[in-house]
């Protein structure tokens, strides 16, 4: 099963690497978020009072991720019945669907394009990409906003569903997915959804939890292959790892911080409130736009490298 597994992967991470998200294709995670959007609904109008809230909020978690188990099991069930072949080449479709390599390479380099014409367009560009205000960010600020999400998304878009695809194939990684899209959707500490979105918030930081430890390593192993600062990588990965409100987003961004010697985190608006994140990094040097591109890099590089460990281990052992 396992070898499969790193069948699929290397597949699907190809596919990634070859077309990323089209934006005609009607992603898997639109009907995910239709499925959420349509409970969160039901949730308010039934249920009132913070308990009552916590509960819906559980069971909203636990339907999500048996909507998707269920769908993505008959997916794959009809496929086979119809062809083996064509039950195959569903894993690797479902498999592809939940990585987002070149969707996030898209985004950072159209920042970084845009931002070479002006300032304003480079705020505009990369307010597609953060929940934070943009309208008033430097143009460093933009470089930084850009690559936080990346090295960020490294974990939660690239090597967190890698990991599930290795582990339990492309039901577990749209399992895993559909959890990220919860969290994303209602995992807020927001008066709104503090007690509904509290459940969709711990799963995804538990799912998170081993890969984005694997991902910090992954990115001091790219920062070493491309020649950055690998041990300011490991240094700064060591003591900043925990600079982050989330248990897990600070260990990529640690990594790529010290890799390219800039600082990352500080004050940041959101919603006309400013919000103090702790730094990450040293004062290096000011972060320029190529340093998204070289974010881009280490992103690849550690998903490369995660296939090659992984299979290097379960074959060559």
């Amino acid at each position: 099963m396992i070898k499969e597994n790193i069948i699929i992967l290397v597949l699907a991470l190809l596919l990634d690497f070859m077309i990323g998200d089209p934006y005609w294709f009607y992603h898997p995670v639109r009907i995910i978020g239709k499925f959420i959007s349509f409970e969160e609904k039901l949730i308010r109008k039934y249920f009132k009072g913070k308990k009552m809230e916590t509960l819906a909020g559980v069971a909203l978690l636990l339907d999500t991720a048996l909507f998707t188990a269920g769908i993505t099991w008959c997916i794959l069930i009809v496929s086979k019945s119809i062809n083996p072949s064509l039950g195959f080449g569903a894993k690797v479709f479902l498999a592809y669907t939940t990585l987002s390599i070149r969707s996030l390479h898209f985004e950072g380099i159209q920042v970084k394009d845009e931002l070479a014409k002006s300032l304003e367009q480079g705020r505009k560009r990369v307010s597609h990409i953060v929940g934070r205000d943009t309208d008033n960010l430097s143009e460093e600020e933009v470089v930084k906003a850009a690559i936080e999400t990346i090295a960020e998304n490294t974990t939660d878009g690239v090597i967190s569903p890698m990991f599930y695809i290795l582990l339990l194939g492309p039901i577990g990684a749209m399992v895993f997915k559909a959890v990220s899209t919860l969290d994303s959707m209602v995992g807020y500490r927001t008066e709104k959804y503090e007690y509904i979105g509290k459940a969709s918030a711990k799963a995804d930081d538990l799912l998170n939890y081993l890969p984005a430890r694997i991902c910090g390593a992954l990115m001091v192993i790219a920062a070493y292959v491309l020649r950055y600062d690998y041990k300011n990588a490991w240094k700064i990965l060591a003591r900043d790892h925990g600079n982050h409100k989330s248990p897990n987003s600070a260990w990529s961004e640690s990594a790529v911080a010290g890799a390219l010697n800039i600082k990352l985190g500080g004050v940041h608006d959101y919603w006309g409130v400013s919000v103090y994140k702790p730094t990450i990094g040293d004062d290096g040097r000011s972060a320029e736009a190529g340093d998204i591109h070289k974010t881009i890099k280490m992103m690849y590089i550690a998903s490369i490298s995660f296939v090659l460990i992984i299979s290097i281990f379960i074959f060559w052992s």
